[in-house]
C-alpha cells in the first residue's frame, strides 16, 4: 500500500467520531472489543466495524491472547500521520514567521510616522 492511500485511509477513517473516540480509549492501553463497546450506545458488531476500518487503515492492530483479541494502536500507522502533519506544522510555522516579519515591518513603518 503506497503512502498516499495509507493517509487517505488513517483521514477517511478518522472522520468518524465514534473511530477517534476509540482511538481516544486505546491511548490509553489495549482493550477488547466488549471493553471499547462499554462507553457507547452500539452493539459489539458495530464496535467491530469500527475496528475493521481502525484496522484496514494501519491506526489499529490487534493481538490474538488465547481467546481474547485486545487492540492497541499501531505506532506505524500513527507515526505516519505525525510524521504529515509534521510537514503541515512546518509550512505553517513559516508562514507564521513571514507574517510576523510583515508586522512588524509595518509597525516600524507607523511608529516612524508618528514620530
Amino acid at each position: 500500500m503506497n503512502e498516499r492511500h495509507t493517509l487517505d485511509a488513517a483521514f477517511a477513517a478518522l472522520a468518524d467520531p465514534t473511530r477517534r473516540a476509540i482511538l481516544a480509549r486505546l491511548a490509553k492501553g489495549e482493550a477488547t472489543v466488549n471493553e471499547l463497546t462499554e462507553p457507547f450506545e452500539m452493539t459489539q458488531p458495530a464496535i467491530s466495524q469500527h475496528l475493521k476500518v481502525l484496522e484496514d487503515a494501519g491506526l489499529v492492530i490487534c493481538r490474538v491472547e488465547g481467546t481474547r483479541r485486545p487492540r492497541r494502536l499501531a505506532k506505524n500507522g500513527i507515526e505516519a500521520l505525525d510524521q504529515w502533519l509534521a510537514i503541515l506544522r512546518k509550512a505553517l510555522e513559516k508562514n507564521y514567521d513571514r507574517l510576523d516579519h510583515v508586522f512588524a515591518a509595518m509597525q516600524a513603518r507607523t511608529t516612524g510616522k508618528l514620530q
